[in-house]
């Protein structure tokens, strides 16, 4: 038996400004503002560009800008990312949840989202350079598919995007491979939601882009227990190999993180803590993790990149014994 060390209170740490962006923050009427993508940008300001649900219920992007990320926001007087249904039907009711990489060989961000229509929610992909104006390519994943971030290099010459589709196989955690970003192909497991009684095991799907470390891809994820009073979100670690990164080398047993705190208890969706994002500081280990509480707000934990190794090394299966213990 591996050891247990405590979660939340070890791990992600909340910052004592929580929740540090709501409604009353934005610059014009909203309903809610949570699930933002986050990035540093090249003078040290972080921008999260938040998923914003407008008072019919339907969701666009806007952008936040702050030189510290905790606090002093500089909000987009108008969305910065609109629905357009027009030219992209598969946006009829909305896009959410962006997952930002910044690309290097491309010199851009690269902004997976979720799109959001009579068909139900699909993964669309956009390019921006300064999230002012933004290159859309549409849906690169049809419904129901959604949770999706881009790898920020190719592997093995290819793009490669991850996601959660559902389908006949249950809600698992995919990756695609693409040459140009438009055609997608090699579609494989990178995780599976477990069976039972497992906090994760009705389904799962990623949350944060994966962070690279030198060990492999660090990967926080998402998982979803059906309970009498409806779904409870909580988090879990895996890590993947660095060179084939639908290769899990570690999975965290326990969650590691989950819905503790009044704003994150009560909103307009109860029990939920959903990152969608996060930047680096300048140490090289000190994560600042953005996520959605309750579907309501915007809250900020912090955690240690060697915390989490050590933990999951102190509290993870290696694949093999995954399967043994699903069985």
């Amino acid at each position: 038996m591996s050891a247990v060390i405590n979660h939340d209170e070890s791990l992600l740490h909340r910052h004592p400004s929580n929740p540090i962006l709501t409604r009353k923050d934005w610059p014009y009427p909203i309903n809610s503002v949570f699930n933002p993508g986050a990035t540093l940008l090249a003078d040290g300001t972080t921008l999260l560009l938040c998923r914003v649900e407008d008072r019919r219920g339907l969701s666009h992007l806007c952008a936040a800008r702050s030189a510290n990320g905790v606090d002093g926001w500089q909000i987009d007087p108008q969305p910065t990312l609109m629905p357009n249904p027009e030219e992209y039907p598969e946006e009829l009711w909305g896009i959410e949840d962006p997952r930002l990489t910044f690309v290097p060989e491309l010199q851009q961000y690269a902004v997976a989202f979720t799109s959001f229509s009579r068909g139900g929610p699909g993964v669309s992909l956009a390019l921006t350079k300064d999230f002012h104006t933004f290159e859309r390519y549409g849906v690169v994943a049809s419904p129901d598919d959604k949770d999706a971030a881009l790898l920020p290099y190719r592997i093995g010459g290819l793009w490669a995007l991850i996601h959660r589709p559902m389908t006949s196989l249950g809600a698992h955690i995919w990756i695609s491979y693409s040459p140009d970003l438009r055609h997608w192909g090699g579609h494989r497991i990178m995780l599976e939601a477990r069976r039972g009684a497992w906090w994760d095991a009705y389904k799962i799907g990623l949350s944060a882009p994966p962070i690279e470390t030198s060990r492999g891809w660090l990967v926080i994820y998402h998982g979803v227990r059906q309970t009498g009073s409806g779904c409870l979100y909580r988090l879990g670690l895996a890590l993947f190999d660095h060179e084939k990164p639908e290769k899990c080398l570690l999975r965290g047993d326990s969650w590691m993180f989950g819905p503790e705190t009044e704003y994150e208890h009560h909103g307009d969706v109860d029990n939920v803590a959903f990152p969608c994002g996060f930047t680096m500081n300048p140490d090289g280990d000190t994560l600042n993790i953005y996520y959605g509480a309750a579907d309501s707000s915007v809250a900020l934990a912090r955690a240690s990149v060697r915390a989490l190794l050590e933990w999951l090394d102190a509290n993870g299966s290696s694949e093999r014994r995954q399967r043994m213990q699903d069985r």
